[in-house]
């Protein structure tokens, strides 16, 4: 292998890429539309969710309650109704995801030390936003419980008990348990590998289909020479989309950047260069730009979705994720 030879077929595809404008609109424009548009679009966060009460008790205890709401930041108060009419307009209409209805019993009840009932209406029609909106108010109601239950504790004992196991959870690597800290790296991998597949899925179809292989294949040019100095302009380029999507994640989105960044750019150059080998081998099978295309869109981004819907082996998963 000799880097003359190397660096002229390079130098050949770095000039045609610059010559056409849609290559370049793919290899930088494309992966910066993706992550802006997946990045704001895709978020598993639900928070400020619209709340409306129903408070028949109408004392302080009720009202202390629902204040455990009202100032979180979990619920944003859209306001109080007085019947069940205006209750189900507002989950209708969407003012409301989740409403609660405190009985005219409810302090009564838990001043004789009886259970107390609380009715919550919740938003169905997204199940897994309305799971996550009665977890929320699950929690805030035990908390509120276990208060009561330790001031009932504190008046006939005296004493402040102590609880025998002190459990507090600590998340290590998104503390804030926001869902762009960990979908916005995936993201970045899932858009780089398409992209960098599709590229370099061309390079050796558009010489079949423009008859300039013959010519290539004439040349003194070996064959390792040919592979390499076509997909090195294209690492390079992959290295500069991986820099910009790093740079819009945390400048743009705010993800924290942890840890070694020559080794984060190590591990990305080595991602970029598999993934570019891989378009090659498809360019050099397919030998037609559509069919190398679409097959490079098969074996990469679809793929990875199959493998995050189906992770384990099965015989569902048409692609046997593993």
């Amino acid at each position: 292998m000799k880097l003359r030879r190397l660096w002229a077929v390079a130098r050949k595809e770095s000039i045609h890429i610059r010559r056409d404008p849609r290559s370049l609109g793919l290899a930088i424009g494309i992966p910066m539309l993706m992550l802006l548009m997946f990045g704001y679009a895709l978020t598993l966060d639900v928070d400020r969710v619209p709340l409306v009460t129903w408070d028949q008790s109408g004392t302080p205890v009720s009202r202390d309650y629902l204040a455990q709401f009202t100032s979180s930041r979990y619920f944003a108060f859209q306001g109080a109704v007085d019947n069940y009419r205006d209750l189900e307009r507002a989950i209708d209409t969407r003012q409301a995801w989740i409403a609660l209805v405190l009985p005219s019993n409810f302090a009564r009840d838990l001043a004789a030390g009886r259970p107390a009932a609380v009715q919550a209406i919740v938003d169905g029609s997204d199940s897994n936003t309305a799971a996550i909106v009665l977890g929320y108010a699950q929690g805030i109601t035990l908390a509120f419980n276990q208060r009561i239950t330790l001031a009932e504790v504190q008046r006939a004992t005296g004493a402040t008990p102590t609880p025998a196991l002190d459990l507090r959870a600590r998340v290590w690597f998104n503390p804030d348990l926001e869902s762009k800290n960990y979908i916005i790296p995936g993201i970045i991998a899932v858009i780089m590998g398409l992209i960098a597949a599709l590229l370099t899925s061309l390079t050796i179809a558009r010489e079949w289909e423009n008859g300039t292989m013959e010519q290539l294949i004439s040349t003194p040019i070996r064959p390792a020479e040919l592979i390499l100095g076509k997909l090195l302009p294209y690492f390079v380029i992959g290295l500069v989309d991986v820099l910009i999507a790093v740079l819009m994640a945390v400048f743009l989105f705010q993800v924290p950047l942890r840890g070694s960044v020559p080794l984060l750019f190590g591990v990305a150059a080595l991602f970029v260069f598999g993934t570019l080998a891989q378009g090659i081998l498809i360019s050099a099978v397919a030998r037609q730009q559509l069919l190398a295309s679409q097959f490079a869109m098969v074996s990469t981004f679809l793929r990875r979705f199959c493998c995050r819907v189906s992770p384990s082996p099965s015989r569902t998963c048409p692609c046997r994720c593993r």
